[in-house]
């Protein structure tokens, strides 16, 4: 239930802005708006100014407005306030301020972010050095190791972990050009990105690819009693220098490392007190926590380091304009691959998923997960409204272009019919979209083999 109203505000939200972009514009254009609601579906209760209905309706699911003439069908007048008998480039206008006002706010939560407090985990955005390349992997196949570096994936020269991970999602399953750096040496080769489990359950990971977090040696925290770690004389602030003389910065390597030595006895490297001290220890096969068994040491270790920035007005702007300039040439790559089967649609997210990854964000620690979230949905929901898709503000620009270059309207009952094809159509792709995320939940992923 929780997730639900999470949905529903943030949904509210994202769909409330788009109908009031289009209706400032509207009234801008001395377009009659006959209604604007809160809501869909039953009027609850509201108030009327001039020719505007404002209303709150039953179902929270964003809103609408309503224009005079707009709707196909709709007897048409010589009435000035009709939306049909007006310039088509202000009816252009109109279909545009909805997507726009998504962008705006887009932009205006992002500035929120980093005018006030954006932390993001150091090696996010530095080069992709690699802390260790797990055994029978796609990458430990190509043939780098530990300590190497990415100079090249897919069509990036020397990218940052964030653009290996986004190449990686628009790659699945695909073999994309790869290079990296061993020894001084580069080596060009190719690296087949699998994904088995399709893209809800990739990660970096399970392409054998693990980043070096930090600089610094792995320092214990805390420790879990009755486990190796306790067993072996391990302490909190205790540095874990090597494992079996392999050099390794953070956690998730260690673990890979040991699934890798399937519980075999190690030798750990520690530094304590500034004095350098060998460990003999055996990994335990115990459970992570999610119902599943892996070879751990029980201690829990101090997080890698994290850059916060608290930029001015304008530089916070710029930096919004540049994320989300980014996301949106992610997106439209993303929709460009799929016409060409590059991207399944089966990585498409409907309602469900979208509340799933909305419901992850907001128990996360801070507001900033979800208001990035939120401003990555905006983009989505801006961008897609803009495809040339009949009933779309899209399709209706494309409409009004064809117009504008025949110089006459389109005859109305091919306009109906247009519409009430994609209509269907849009209906059927938003079934595939809802049953796809249902197959992903958990409840049916167990059923899998």
């Amino acid at each position: 239930m929780s997730t639900v109203i999470q949905l529903a505000i943030v949904l509210g939200i994202m769909v409330l802005v788009h109908e009031l972009g289009h209706f400032i514009v509207a009234k801008l254009c001395k377009v009659r708006v006959e209604v604007f609601s809160i809501g869909f579906g039953t009027r609850l209760f509201g108030f009327k100014r001039g020719d505007t209905d404002y209303r709150l309706s039953l179902l929270p699911l964003g809103g609408y407005v309503k224009m005079s003439g707009e709707m196909p069908g709709e007897a048409k007048s010589d009435d000035p306030g009709e939306l049909e008998n007006h310039p088509r480039w202000q009816r252009v206008l109109i279909a545009l301020a909805g997507p726009f006002a998504n962008f705006l706010l887009a932009i205006a939560l992002m500035t929120g972010v980093y005018m006030v407090h954006n932390e993001v985990q150091a090696y996010i955005h530095g080069p992709a050095h690699v802390d260790y390349v797990s055994a029978n992997t796609p990458a430990a196949r190509t043939g780098i190791h530990s300590g190497d570096t990415i100079v090249h994936y897919d069509t990036i020269e020397n990218p940052t972990w964030d653009q290996v991970a986004i190449r990686s999602l628009l790659n699945l399953n695909q073999t994309i050009p790869f290079s990296y750096v061993h020894d001084g040496q580069r080596t060009n080769t190719k690296l087949f990105v699998e994904a088995k489990g399709g893209a809800e359950n990739f990660a970096l990971d399970t392409l054998g690819l693990i980043p070096v977090m930090q600089e610094a040696p792995v320092q214990v925290a805390s420790l879990e009693p009755n486990m190796p770690a306790t067993r072996a004389g391990l302490e909190p602030g205790d540095k874990v220098v090597a494992i079996d003389g392999l050099h390794l910065h953070y956690v998730p390597a260690l673990l890979a490392y040991m699934q890798d030595q399937a519980g075999k006895p190690s030798t750990l490297t520690v530094e304590r007190n500034g004095k350098t001290i060998p460990i003999k220890i055996t990994p335990e096969l115990a459970d992570v926590g999610d119902g599943t068994k892996d070879y751990r040491l029980g201690f829990s270790a101090l997080p890698p380091p994290v850059t916060v920035q608290r930029l001015p007005f304008g530089k916070a702007a710029v930096a919004s304009w540049e994320f989300n300039k980014k996301g949106s040439m992610l997106i439209v790559e993303v929709l460009k691959r799929m016409f060409t089967r590059q991207v399944s649609v089966r990585s498409l997210s409907g309602p469900i998923g979208i509340g799933q990854q909305i419901h992850q964000a907001v128990s996360m620690p801070g507001w900033m997960p979800l208001v990035g979230l939120m401003a990555y949905i905006s983009l989505n929901l801006g961008i897609f409204n803009l495809l040339p898709i009949p009933i779309l503000d899209g399709g209706m620009i494309l409409f009004l272009i064809i117009e504008s270059i025949i110089r006459r309207d389109v005859n109305q009952q091919i306009k109906e019919r247009v519409y009430q094809i994609a209509f269907v159509c849009l209906l059927v792709f938003a079934t595939f979209v809802i049953f796809n995320d249902i197959t992903k939940l958990s409840i049916f992923s167990k059923l899998k083999p």
